[in-house]
């Protein structure tokens, strides 16, 4: 089982590579304010995601196969019998950066979406209207024409 499982080791951690690398374009897309390639970053994220929970799954299933235990205490069992633990632990490490920079990523987008909205209560809560009845940008208490159109 060892080989097979330096095999499928490496594949995780190849996959979470990649997921780490997506988390650093996130962060940098929301740091420089690219908010339009976040959508596209956040379909890729969802597919990797998908991508490690199966072969996190499919890990334990072979791990239980050879008479280990699912989770941790069995993937480090597993480990220790092939002689693996180095591959292991890099992978656990890799694991623990990914939830750590997404945690972070996450704090960043709620920040945004938390300025966004206390500036549109603040807007509204002065007499500001954002869109006139005609569906129309007003700004300030203009008319909704644009400085360029007077």
């Amino acid at each position: 089982m060892s080989s097979a499982l330096l095999k499928h080791l490496q594949q995780e951690r190849a996959v979470m590579d990649a997921f780490l690398d997506l988390l650093d374009q996130e962060a940098e897309a929301l740091i420089k304010s690219r908010f339009d390639e976040l959508p596209l970053i956040t379909e890729r994220k969802a597919q990797l995601a998908e991508r490690i929970t199966a072969l996190e799954q499919e890990r334990e299933q072979r791990q239980q196969a050879v008479g280990f235990a699912a989770g941790r205490a069995g993937g480090d069992a597993a480990a220790a019998a092939g002689g693996l633990q180095q591959v292991w632990q890099e992978l656990l490490v890799h694991a623990a950066q990914a939830r750590d920079n997404n945690h972070r990523n996450g704090i960043m987008i709620h920040t945004h979406l938390d300025f966004v909205r206390r500036s549109i209560n603040f807007l509204r809560a002065h007499g500001q209207s954002l869109y006139g009845a005609d569906g129309k940008h007003q700004v300030g208490l203009g008319n909704g024409h644009s400085l360029a159109s007077s």
